[in-house]
């Protein structure tokens, strides 16, 4: 009878850092949603609410830390039961960082708000987040379904965010080849494409660490990444 009563405790126990991560996962697909529409919009209001809603991400991150120290404390798991408090604690490490660059972007709208436009460059970084946040959802639904099979296809998904990303480092590059006027908008709409293709690595993290949870292993081999930029020349060429 004690131990059915320790059992149903860590369930409960369990359930709370679900309960948890999945908020926590909520904010930050909010946040992403957020601040893409701040930046096609150049809403400064809405940019400023996208960085407010970082300090609740980092103030769940914390709980989840803290709930899950409190658990290996006291309940001591063992096991598929450790790897679960151990995975829990890593997918908020990764979620509590695709905050911190929604944050960034919506830093970086507040200045874009002052500049020329770049009209080109809107829909391609609009279609880059989608599939962020596309991902995201999918690698929450696979954590909290503990869908390996789904997981793995979120880290297979990644590889279209990296060559989304070097498809709008290229365009970037030209026009400020072009048009040494549009350097400025350019530097920061890069960095706004960086933070996105980092996301889709902290979002591949995440579906990594369900794969773990589930099975016991991680997946066998990290996938290459596609991001050619370290390697282009002026011209854009790898």
């Amino acid at each position: 009878m004690q131990d059915k009563h320790i059992s149903s405790a860590f369930d409960r126990d369990l359930e709370s850092l679900q309960s948890l991560i999945m908020k926590m996962g909520g904010l930050v697909e909010a946040s992403i949603q957020q601040a893409v529409r701040a930046f096609l919009d150049r809403d400064e209001d809405l940019a400023n609410m996208v960085r407010k809603t970082d300090v609740r991400i980092d103030a769940l991150e914390n709980e989840v830390n803290e709930e899950a120290a409190r658990v290996i404390a006291i309940r001591n798991p063992m096991a598929t039961d450790l790897r679960t408090v151990l995975s829990v604690m890593k997918i908020s490490a990764n979620l509590e960082r695709c905050g911190d660059y929604t944050k960034n972007l919506a830093k970086r709208t507040t200045v874009l708000a002052t500049l020329q436009p770049v009209e080109e460059a809107a829909p391609a970084i609009r279609r880059m987040a989608r599939d962020v946040e596309a991902m995201l959802k999918d690698a929450l639904d696979a954590f909290a379904q503990r869908d390996n099979e789904l997981a793995e296809q979120v880290i297979e998904r990644d590889d279209e965010v990296d060559q989304m990303y070097n498809a709008i480092f290229r365009e970037l590059l030209t026009h400020m080849m072009e048009d040494p006027r549009n350097i400025t908008a350019c530097m920061h709409l890069h960095f706004i494409a960086k933070n996105m293709e980092r996301m889709g690595d902290h979002v591949t993290s995440i579906a990594e660490q369900v794969v773990y949870m589930v099975t016991g292993e991680m997946p066998e081999e990290r996938r290459p990444k596609s991001d050619e930029t370290p390697y282009m020349d002026a011209d854009g060429v790898v």
